[in-house]
């Protein structure tokens, strides 16, 4: 009887991998973040740095030049007790009136029309509306100023032709604001045209179907379904253009000056004259006061528009 062969048994080995590097662990980890980081660092360099430097201007005292001395909140003081500054605040609200309404009213209803109606060269009427908000402002302006001149304008000269008198539209105080919101009106109601029609374009078509099957008119189902349906449209509305006419610049600065008599000096223009002035520090807490003011209106204006349900 011969022995067993015994098979030599060998003991397997495992073999370690090598160790993995910190970068590569953490690299599906790390993607999305470079990805975005360009925006962060375009963020923090021209918008949250600048932010930081205004809001920290605004308590000093400094003119441009030499050293900036601290004066707490005596810029923010100065400016809630100045005439001029509650005076351009003024202005701009008397703006905000002469124009946010009419917007959206005539805005709405061109929108309805443009989206419900069978017009010929629809399309052409889409882009005439758009053409003003596309048009430089400052070309704009100067075709206002020659349109309302007091003597060669063709404003007056269209009055004359019906026997009304001549206005003097850019330097009488009457006449001034309801000009320049005017302008504002033509340069930007295209905008407002083109946000609504988006709101109604959004609006399914079997709502309105359903509507009419149960016997709702077409002024029930503007009433009823229209107006709540584009309500978040209306509320955006509201809000950019509550900001762009408290800041409003361009307009009284190449129309009318801030004339006559600081009647059309807004919000906008009342900093700009303090930063020609070299004031930095007043400009700059008239500019954050501006923000909170603003900040507020738009606030009260989503709460006003918004709907039961949100």
């Amino acid at each position: 009887m011969t022995p067993a062969t015994l098979t030599p048994v060998h003991s397997e080995r495992t073999v370690p991998a090598p160790p993995r590097s910190r970068f590569r662990r953490r690299g599906p980890f790390l993607t999305p973040y470079v990805f975005v980081a360009p925006f962060y660092v375009v963020f923090a360099t021209f918008g949250l740095y600048p932010l930081v430097y205004a809001l920290q201007l605004s308590f000093t005292n400094w003119k441009g030049a030499g050293e900036a001395r601290f004066i707490g909140l005596d810029n923010y003081t100065y400016l809630l007790t100045s005439e001029e500054f509650w005076s351009s605040l003024g202005n701009s609200a008397v703006m905000w009136l002469l124009i946010v309404p009419v917007q959206i009213v005539g805005g709405l209803a061109a929108a309805v029309l443009l989206a419900n109606a069978r017009l010929r060269l629809r399309g052409m009427f889409r882009v005439a509306f758009i053409a003003p908000f596309v048009t430089p402002l400052v070309a704009m302006a100067q075709v206002w100023i020659v349109a309302f001149d007091k003597d060669y304008g063709l404003v007056n000269h269209l009055l004359g032709l019906v026997g009304l008198p001549h206005v003097d539209w850019l330097a009488s105080t009457a006449w001034a604001k309801p000009t320049l919101a005017l302008l504002f009106l033509w340069k930007t109601t295209g905008f407002a045209i083109i946000i609504l029609l988006a709101g109604l374009q959004a609006v399914p078509a079997d709502v309105y179907e359903a509507a009419a099957l149960d016997g709702a008119s077409r002024q029930r189902q503007f009433w009823s379904l229209t107006l709540p349906l584009v309500r978040r449209s209306i509320a955006f509305l509201v809000v950019v253009q509550t900001l762009a006419v408290f800041q409003m610049f361009a307009e009284p600065f190449v129309v009318t000056k801030g004339g006559p008599y600081g009647s059309t000096t807004t919000g906008g223009l009342y900093l700009y004259n303090h930063i020609t002035a070299s004031d930095l520090g007043t400009g700059a807490a008239n500019s954050f006061l501006l923000v909170l003011l603003v900040f507020a209106l738009s606030l009260l204006s989503v709460r006003l528009l918004r709907s039961r349900d949100e």
